[in-house]
């Protein structure tokens, strides 16, 4: 995608997407909600189980507002938990890794400031099955994941 046009002021339905995408993330269901050259946010579930692993945005702060659920994070190497109307915020260049342990789904709102080329990232890897292979592409991206520990 070329870069994003300004942010419009208006409303984005329930149940309504950018351009009527729906991404499957390793398992996860993202909804982009907007994007612009400034920000980009998008709706996520996270089934039990499923977890992102610890990864550094070097360009981009990040937030999470949980709607439901409850998640497990590792923020810069420390322990931490959220649940239902937390937000959880993290700056750019900080390792951060999110965890769904709690046997139930986990719904949420992420944001990003700049959107960098998460876009193009969640395009690109859109219903890859392989770990490996999302890792590889998220380095092209500008989102590094750190090696296991």
């Amino acid at each position: 995608m070329p870069i994003p046009p300004p942010m419009t002021a208006g409303v984005t339905a329930k149940g309504s997407s950018v351009e009527g995408l729906v991404w499957n993330i390793l398992g996860q269901t993202y909804v982009p909600l907007q994007v612009s050259e400034s920000s980009f946010a998008w709706h996520a579930t996270f089934p039990p189980g499923t977890f992102v692993p610890p990864h550094v945005h070097p360009m981009q702060d990040e937030f999470i507002y949980l709607l439901g659920g409850r998640f497990d994070l590792v923020l810069d190497g420390q322990g931490a938990t959220a649940g239902a109307g937390d937000l959880i915020r993290l700056p750019r260049a900080i390792p951060h890794g999110i965890f769904n342990n709690s046997g139930a789904e986990v719904t949420c709102v992420f944001w990003v400031s700049p959107t960098c080329r998460l876009w193009d990232l969640f395009l690109a890897i859109n219903n890859v099955p392989d770990p490996g292979e999302v890792v590889r592409l998220a380095g092209l991206h500008e989102v590094n994941f750190l090696p296991p520990p």
